[in-house]
Protein backbone atom coordinates (compact mmCIF):
# COMPACT_ATOMS: atom_id res chain seq x y z
CA UNK A 1 0.00 0.00 0.00
CA UNK A 2 3.19 2.58 0.47
CA UNK A 3 4.16 2.17 -2.86
CA UNK A 4 0.92 3.39 -4.53
CA UNK A 5 1.23 6.52 -6.15
CA UNK A 6 -1.91 8.67 -5.18
CA UNK A 7 -3.83 8.53 -1.62
CA UNK A 8 -6.59 6.70 -1.03
CA UNK A 9 -9.92 7.99 0.57
CA UNK A 10 -11.08 7.22 3.42
CA UNK A 11 -13.48 7.85 6.22
CA UNK A 12 -13.94 7.97 9.76
CA UNK A 13 -16.95 8.99 12.23
CA UNK A 14 -16.26 10.55 15.84
CA UNK A 15 -19.92 8.58 17.18
CA UNK A 16 -21.96 10.50 19.63
CA UNK A 17 -23.76 8.28 22.70
CA UNK A 18 -25.14 10.86 25.17
CA UNK A 19 -21.70 12.72 26.22
CA UNK A 20 -19.53 10.01 25.03
CA UNK A 21 -17.86 8.82 21.94
CA UNK A 22 -17.18 5.22 20.38
CA UNK A 23 -13.71 4.08 19.68
CA UNK A 24 -13.11 0.68 18.35
CA UNK A 25 -9.61 -1.04 19.58
CA UNK A 26 -7.85 -2.41 15.94
CA UNK A 27 -7.58 -5.95 15.46
CA UNK A 28 -5.03 -5.62 12.30
CA UNK A 29 -1.87 -3.31 12.32
CA UNK A 30 -1.71 -0.60 13.04
CA UNK A 31 -2.83 -1.56 17.01
CA UNK A 32 -4.81 1.05 18.96
CA UNK A 33 -7.89 2.53 20.01
CA UNK A 34 -9.25 4.44 16.57
CA UNK A 35 -12.60 6.19 15.45
CA UNK A 36 -14.70 3.49 13.75
CA UNK A 37 -14.07 4.24 9.64
CA UNK A 38 -12.24 2.91 6.60
CA UNK A 39 -11.72 3.24 2.44
CA UNK A 40 -14.67 4.09 0.60
CA UNK A 41 -15.56 1.25 -1.69
CA UNK A 42 -15.59 2.53 -5.64
CA UNK A 43 -19.03 3.87 -6.93
CA UNK A 44 -19.64 4.69 -2.75
CA UNK A 45 -20.54 8.08 -2.10
CA UNK A 46 -18.50 9.48 1.52
CA UNK A 47 -21.82 9.52 3.57
CA UNK A 48 -22.38 6.43 3.00
CA UNK A 49 -19.44 4.43 3.39
CA UNK A 50 -18.98 6.52 6.39
CA UNK A 51 -22.51 5.05 7.87
CA UNK A 52 -21.39 1.28 6.26
CA UNK A 53 -17.82 1.44 8.52
CA UNK A 54 -19.36 2.21 11.28
CA UNK A 55 -22.28 -0.06 11.04
CA UNK A 56 -19.71 -3.03 10.10
CA UNK A 57 -17.52 -1.98 13.12
CA UNK A 58 -19.78 -1.13 16.27
CA UNK A 59 -23.47 -2.63 15.05
CA UNK A 60 -24.71 0.91 15.14
CA UNK A 61 -27.07 2.80 13.06
CA UNK A 62 -25.49 6.27 12.91
CA UNK A 63 -27.42 9.56 11.77
CA UNK A 64 -24.53 11.58 10.28
CA UNK A 65 -24.85 15.22 12.25
CA UNK A 66 -21.82 17.30 10.79
CA UNK A 67 -18.37 16.94 8.92
CA UNK A 68 -15.61 17.84 11.45
CA UNK A 69 -13.38 18.22 8.55
CA UNK A 70 -10.86 16.74 6.18
CA UNK A 71 -7.22 15.59 7.29
CA UNK A 72 -4.54 14.78 4.26
CA UNK A 73 -1.28 15.11 6.19
CA UNK A 74 0.77 12.02 4.07
CA UNK A 75 1.91 10.25 7.28
CA UNK A 76 -1.13 10.11 9.06
CA UNK A 77 -1.36 6.47 7.64
CA UNK A 78 1.53 4.13 7.95
CA UNK A 79 0.50 1.75 5.73
CA UNK A 80 0.40 4.93 2.67
CA UNK A 81 -1.23 7.77 2.15
CA UNK A 82 -4.86 8.51 2.96
CA UNK A 83 -7.33 11.64 2.49
CA UNK A 84 -10.29 11.13 5.42
CA UNK A 85 -13.57 12.70 5.57
CA UNK A 86 -13.90 12.83 9.48
CA UNK A 87 -17.64 12.59 10.28
CA UNK A 88 -19.84 13.45 13.58
CA UNK A 89 -22.39 11.15 13.93
CA UNK A 90 -25.14 10.47 16.67
CA UNK A 91 -26.29 6.77 18.00
CA UNK A 92 -28.22 4.78 20.68
CA UNK A 93 -27.49 1.21 21.78
CA UNK A 94 -24.86 -0.38 23.17
CA UNK A 95 -21.81 -0.76 20.61
CA UNK A 96 -20.61 -4.16 19.66
CA UNK A 97 -17.33 -4.70 18.30
CA UNK A 98 -17.45 -6.44 14.71
CA UNK A 99 -15.53 -6.64 11.37
CA UNK A 100 -11.75 -5.61 12.27
CA UNK A 101 -12.65 -4.28 15.42
CA UNK A 102 -11.17 -6.08 18.44
CA UNK A 103 -13.13 -4.03 20.98
CA UNK A 104 -15.14 -1.29 21.67
CA UNK A 105 -15.78 1.02 23.92
CA UNK A 106 -17.30 4.54 24.78
CA UNK A 107 -14.90 7.45 26.19
CA UNK A 108 -14.69 11.51 27.15
CA UNK A 109 -12.25 13.80 26.63
CA UNK A 110 -10.99 13.37 30.18
CA UNK A 111 -10.10 9.22 29.98
CA UNK A 112 -8.91 8.71 26.30
CA UNK A 113 -7.34 5.30 25.66
CA UNK A 114 -3.45 4.94 24.53
CA UNK A 115 -2.61 4.23 21.93
CA UNK A 116 -4.17 6.00 19.60
CA UNK A 117 -4.15 5.23 16.03
CA UNK A 118 -3.23 6.95 12.51
CA UNK A 119 -3.49 10.81 13.55
CA UNK A 120 -6.82 10.01 15.50
CA UNK A 121 -5.20 12.00 18.52
CA UNK A 122 -5.15 15.21 16.62
CA UNK A 123 -8.59 14.78 15.37
CA UNK A 124 -10.32 13.86 18.42
CA UNK A 125 -8.24 17.32 20.47
CA UNK A 126 -10.46 19.23 16.97
CA UNK A 127 -13.18 17.41 17.60
CA UNK A 128 -13.32 18.08 21.53
CA UNK A 129 -12.38 21.63 21.09
CA UNK A 130 -15.06 22.56 18.59
CA UNK A 131 -17.22 20.82 20.87
CA UNK A 132 -16.34 23.26 23.09
CA UNK A 133 -15.76 26.35 21.15
CA UNK A 134 -17.54 25.88 17.86
CA UNK A 135 -14.63 26.90 16.07
CA UNK A 136 -13.70 24.00 13.26
CA UNK A 137 -10.10 23.33 12.81
CA UNK A 138 -8.25 24.71 9.62
CA UNK A 139 -6.63 21.15 9.15
CA UNK A 140 -6.54 21.69 5.19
Amino acid sequence: MADRPHPLPTVDVVIEIGDRIVLIRRRNPPHGWALPGGFIDAGERVGDAARREAREETALEVELTDVLGVYSDPTRDPRGPTISTVFIGRATGVPQAGDDAAGVALFGADDLPAPLAFDHAQILADYFRFRRTGVRPANY
